[in-house]
């Protein structure tokens, strides 16, 4: 015959047959903790929210989107660790890079 109760999770019955092996005064201590956590993290959700309602109301400068058409660099994110920009450097040869083992430039080379 069915009552029309509806049954209990798996996990409240668990929590109920811990609660049960231990003594009453115990038993309210734990119930009174989950229930202290549980509006703790209410409370914490709800001031991280009214923080940022504050932001954006006040005109704090958010993270800064990658305007539409304009693809964003990984250093456009990454603010103050970005690394330093580099001046670009005039055009060299390959000759440049060879070092020790370069040609010798010759008199009439016209080269500079």
């Amino acid at each position: 015959m069915s009552t029309g109760v509806p049954l209990a999770s798996a996990k409240s019955e668990m929590f109920g047959a811990v609660l049960g092996f231990l003594p009453d005064w115990l038993q309210i201590t734990v119930i009174a903790l989950v229930l202290l956590a549980l509006v703790a993290s209410w409370v914490v959700k709800l001031v991280r929210r009214i923080g940022a309602r504050r932001a954006a109301r006040g005109g704090a400068p958010g993270a800064a989107a990658p305007q539409y058409g304009r693809q964003g660099r990984g250093a456009d994110y990454l603010g103050p660790y970005a690394p330093a920009q580099v001046p670009p450097r005039p055009q060299q040869s390959g000759a440049d890079f060879l070092g020790p083992y370069a040609p010798g430039r010759r008199q009439g080379d016209g080269s500079a």
